[in-house]
This record gives structure tokens, sequence and C-alpha cells, in this order.
């Protein structure tokens, strides 16, 4: 598999034409360029290639994929585990208060801050409660 990068705002419009949690980034691109449904060999894949590194903090253990959101001032923000890190705007970060001072600017608790989808689940959750 190819890795492309994308600049935030493209991440954004992706993931809101997402019909569903289940829906991936890759399945929303192929239908704006009307490509058909991929075989089950493509879907194999592509699965293994979604297969990266978690991310590992204060012992809790993100798989790839794992998606963050939260929301600072009115607004939302998201990020990302790939291959071993928490990815928002781009950036890679080590922790996820450090992800948070980001956005906000000052000292932040990331574990109260965030909120997690771990893939094949439904139920976002603040990532304290994972610590548990």
């Amino acid at each position: 598999m190819v890795a492309i990068d994308i600049d935030f705002e493209v991440f954004k419009e992706l993931t809101m034409r997402r019909r569903s949690e289940a829906m991936t980034e890759n399945e929303v691109i192929r239908e704006i360029l009307g490509l058909s449904k991929p075989t089950a060999h493509t879907k194999a894949a592509t699965l293994a290639s979604n297969r990266g590194t978690p991310w590992v903090s204060k012992g809790v253990t993100f798989p790839h994929g794992t998606e963050f959101r939260t929301t600072h001032k009115g607004q939302q923000y998201t990020g990302i585990v790939q291959n071993g890190a928490l990815v928002v705007n781009g950036k890679r970060f080590s922790s996820p208060s450090a992800a948070a001072v980001a956005i906000t600017g000052n000292p932040v608790n990331g574990w109260m801050f965030w909120e997690c989808l771990v893939p094949e689940t439904t139920k976002w959750k603040t990532i304290a409660e994972l610590r548990k």
C-alpha cells in the first residue's frame, strides 16, 4: 500500500463524508472517484496495511487507527493513532496532554481532554476510562 500525505482540511472533509464510523477514508475516496467496491482480495490487502504500530501511553495501548476527538472553545478537533503516535493537525505527539496543550496553549490533563473510538468499536470514551 502507498501512503499519501493530506492536510488537515482534506482529512476533516473525508471524515465528514463518512456515512458511518465503520466507513473508512479509503471508501470515501473510492466513492468520490466512482470506483467499484473493492474485492475480497483488495479488502484483505487494505486490512493488512492498516495494521500499523499501536501507540502506548501510560500503559494504555491505542491500536493503529484509533480516532480521537475533543471540543475546545466551540471548535472540534480530531486526531488519529498512526504508526506509534497520536497525530493531530499533521503533528505527531507522544502524550495526550502534549496534543491537548498544542490546541489550548495551556497546561491540561490530556486524559480528561480527549475521547477516543477504538477501531471496530462503536462507543466513544474519554481516554481516562481506559486507564482503569
